[in-house]
């Protein structure tokens, strides 16, 4: 039988997630320092409001995939102990995931900074 719906059950799981990515995960909690200072100084730039809202979401976008790639990390190493071709097929994809996003917030940092730089 499937487990009753409980919105605080769930966000206390959500939590746990986080709570485990700040101990344990080294690449979130680098990402993490990097990424709140930029949230931060997004606010003092003179830009527009859906600027800001982009510039904040490519950075949060970055955690969400390093949540996902940690998230399939574990499955494979639940899986098995032993190198296998797919466990490292899935990890490097993941990470690879993480990378793209990692590019594709620093593309639209430059975007959005030239733009103000260069037309105010």
């Amino acid at each position: 039988m499937k487990p009753k719906y409980s919105l605080f059950k769930n966000a206390s799981y959500a939590l746990s997630g986080i709570k485990f990515l700040l101990k344990d995960e080294m690449a979130f909690k680098i990402e993490s320092i990097i990424i709140s200072p930029l949230i931060i100084t997004s606010f003092f730039l003179p830009i527009s409001f859906i600027e800001h809202f982009v510039l904040i979401f490519v950075l949060i976008l970055i955690l969400i995939v390093e949540a996902l790639n940690s998230a399939i990390e574990a499955c494979v190493d639940l899986c098995t102990n032993d190198f296998h071709i797919l466990a490292k097929k899935a990890k490097d994809c993941a990470s690879a995931g993480v990378f793209f996003s990692v590019v594709l917030a620093i593309i639209t940092w430059c975007f959005v900074l030239a733009k103000w730089w260069f037309y105010g």
